[in-house]
């Protein structure tokens, strides 16, 4: 006997909803087996030391294994357009940074849209820049340095690990509100011999890898590149206090692929913002040299679509391009 065409719209609505059903009851068990963190770094950069303490907190949460896998290459782009085309199911996960934002710009034939094909699920950590000279620049504060270079353009090399990187547009920010010209130098190895030698006179670079310079006194350090005093340099003075409106930090997230249900973006924001609020953990954070940055994923989102837009206007400015 053929079924009538109400009771086959009763049958398929009704299968419909038991596949709603079953995805809700996945989300909520979730999760059940082994899951990725995808970073595009290599290992033992601060993005990796910092997404494998993130993944041992969520594996003890939990009661999975949350499992670290790096990445690295085309400047973090197959990290993310691995994690892009991945089954929006919470089991493959981005580590995603400003890198990601600059890229945005930086880039014109990336595989994927970063704001459209990725869901921010929770920031984690910001970590502040320092400003830093090497000791012959006749400057003790960021106003003498503008004076300096203005004396002198394009007699000023300003280094960085590459194209892009946030040392690089962090120094090209600069360039840009206090009107200097300073002549980019990436270095493919570390930019700190040139820079000690006095062939490259400032970087922009982060605060963690920088402190052992400045207590030496190898270097000087004339400001933090964050919107606020860091605990580590409470006497050095921000960039924004004589450039107001100045604010370039590094910061790492969590996202996943669009789509990925709401029910396991919201839980695994909970878990890890508890995680930011642990006494213990959150001092392990800030060991590495940063502030933790809870949020939610709606306060993450736009957070990214604000830095995104930010760094577009300083990669137009400098005319960056990947190399």
């Amino acid at each position: 006997m053929r079924a009538s065409r109400r009771q086959w719209l009763r049958l398929s609505v009704g299968a419909a909803a038991l596949t709603v059903l079953a995805e809700d009851a996945s989300a909520l068990d979730y999760p059940e087996r082994p899951a990725r963190i995808i970073v595009g770094f290599p290992a033992g950069t601060s993005s990796d030391i910092t997404a494998r303490l993130i993944a041992q907190w969520l594996s003890q949460q939990l009661g999975q294994q949350f499992v670290v896998e790096d990445r690295p290459g085309a400047g973090t782009n197959i990290a993310a357009d691995t994690v892009v085309h991945a089954t929006p199911d919470g089991y493959t996960l981005l580590w995603v940074t400003q890198t990601n934002a600059i890229n945005a710009a930086l880039y014109d034939n990336l595989n994927f849209n970063f704001i459209r094909d990725i869901e921010p699920v929770a920031s984690i950590l910001r970590v502040p820049a320092v400003m830093m000279i090497n000791p012959s620049v006749p400057a003790k504060t960021v106003p003498e340095f503008i004076a300096y270079a203005r004396a002198n353009p394009g007699k000023i090399n300003m280094s960085s690990p590459g194209s892009g990187s946030i040392n690089h547009v962090a120094g090209e920010m600069f360039k840009m509100m206090a009107g200097v010209n300073l002549v980019h130098i990436p270095s493919r190895s570390s930019q700190f011999p040139d820079l000690l030698a006095g062939q490259v006179q400032v970087t922009f670079n982060p605060l963690p890898s920088s402190l052992d310079f400045i207590r030496s006194g190898k270097l000087r350090a004339l400001a933090v590149t964050s919107a606020t005093r860091s605990d580590a340099l409470p006497d050095v003075p921000t960039i924004g206090e004589f450039l107001p409106g100045y604010e370039a930090t590094a910061w790492f997230g969590i996202g996943a692929p669009k789509n990925t249900p709401a029910e396991i973006v919201e839980k695994l924001n909970k878990t890890i913002n508890a995680g930011l609020a642990d006494p213990l953990f959150k001092a392990r954070l800030i060991y590495l040299g940063g502030a933790p940055a809870p949020s939610s994923p709606a306060d993450f989102t736009s957070f990214i679509a604000s830095e995104t837009e930010k760094w577009a206007k300083v990669v137009k400015f400098s005319g960056a391009k990947p190399e």
